[in-house]
């Protein structure tokens, strides 16, 4: 049986180590707290540092054991607005959905949440430990839910809201990820021709007196170079990644490429109805939670995902700060559509900027669901077209020398 670390605790604050023996580590866990001790820290005597578990910081949960994704905060949040409801105490409700977690990070950080409620604290301060997972929306909702004693359904609005950004984000990957798919088979095939096909070609036609065509022998030169060179050719792909990565780091780059990418004639319109929906969702989902206006355009400058949208929602505060509305700025900004900013006008004019915002959101979702479907049906054709022109001038330009010696042969 092996034996335990720990440090814990007691009611009155004092600290308390020892070593005891258990099956497992839940069994020591439980026997801790039956006895009323607040858990610090528990590892395995005998093997320290392979088998730890500690509640002291969150770097521990952030381990290789299953990434928190946005699908299992929706379950969460759907979950516990659902215990909450039913008159289940708040540590309780955290106890049995660790206990049900099936994702080994998601499980510890609720442990941690737990201890944190137990010792003190309240649930919106226990989770802003975790920004990584619990962002300042979420945070900021669930604060505001505990103020007007609506908790559960805060939750249950967390919840729909993070389903609604989740769906959103599946149909712009499923948009990106056909094209980016085909492209690169595209590019495997058609490397794989030019390396190892061609040069079987090539070795034919060096039995041939004629002079090869020059389309043929610019071919054969090129597949020559690439199959000679084939680790510097993906070795060169792999650093111009890893350096536009690093040059996007910086901060004058990455504002010029967002503003970019809102301008592009394909992907630029699915990109902005994309944040456009994004900011009414998430800016009508916290002002409707009773989050203040200011701090609810902080949080959604920060969750914009584009350098430009957060520029543009610091121009607002700014603007909010002096008492003036948040359409003005929008509409000087020159990035919101014209109807996004006269529904927000009136909005602001008839009190129901909650209302509209929300309008704007289920608009565009549908918006992008229309962009999605024909974006997949303008792009299967253009690959198509350019896969068909890049094979068949391959094909055509191998032929070449046979046709040529057929006509000299007739």
């Amino acid at each position: 049986m092996p034996s335990f670390e720990f440090q814990v605790k007691d009611r009155e604050g004092r600290d308390h180590k020892g070593v005891q023996e258990a099956s497992d580590l839940d069994s020591i866990v439980t026997h801790l707290r039956t006895q009323g001790y607040i858990i610090i820290r528990i590892q395995e005597a005998k093997a320290k540092g392979a088998f730890s578990f500690s509640l002291t910081g969150g770097g521990k949960a952030d381990g290789k054991a299953g990434a928190v994704k946005l699908d299992d905060l929706v379950v969460f949040s759907r979950q516990m607005a659902t215990l909450v409801a039913a008159g289940i105490p708040l540590i309780q409700a955290l106890d049995i959905l660790a206990e049900q977690s099936e994702k080994q990070k998601l499980k510890m950080v609720l442990r941690d949440i737990h201890r944190e409620v137990q010792g003190g604290k309240s649930f919106s301060e226990a989770l802003t430990k975790y920004r990584s997972i619990f962002s300042d929306l979420y945070g900021n909702l669930v604060r505001a839910g505990e103020s007007s004693g609506s908790l559960e359904e805060i939750l249950d609005r967390l919840a729909s809201y993070l389903e609604k950004t989740s769906a959103l984000q599946k149909k712009v990957k499923s948009a990106m990820m056909y094209p980016a798919t085909v492209s690169v088979m595209a590019f495997l095939i058609t490397y794989a021709m030019m390396a190892f096909v061609i040069p079987k070609f090539a070795t034919m036609f060096q039995g041939l007196s004629a002079k090869l065509p020059a389309p043929t022998q610019i071919l054969i030169d090129v597949s020559n170079v690439l199959a000679a060179n084939w680790i510097l050719v993906f070795g060169g792909i792999g650093g111009a990644v890893v350096g536009l990565r690093q040059i996007m780091k910086i901060p004058a780059v990455s504002l010029a490429w967002d503003t970019l990418k809102l301008r592009m004639l394909i992907f630029g319109p699915l990109i902005l109805k994309v944040a456009v929906s994004k900011f009414s969702r998430t800016l009508a989902t916290l002002i409707r939670s009773g989050v203040p206006i200011l701090t609810a355009l902080d949080i959604v400058s920060k969750t914009s995902g584009n350098g430009r949208i957060e520029i543009v929602i610091r121009t607002v505060m700014d603007s909010v700060k002096r008492g003036d509305t948040i359409s003005g700025p929008l509409a000087k900004c020159g990035v919101f559509p014209p109807m996004v900013v006269r529904m927000i006008g009136i909005g602001e004019e008839s009190g129901e900027l909650e209302t509209m915002l929300t309008k704007i959101a289920d608009f565009y979702d549908a918006e992008v669901d229309a962009a999605v479907d024909g974006l997949t049906s303008l792009i299967e054709p253009l690959i198509i077209a350019f896969l068909g022109v890049v094979i068949g001038g391959i094909v055509i330009a191998m032929f070449l020398p046979i046709l040529t010696l057929s006509g000299q042969i007739k």
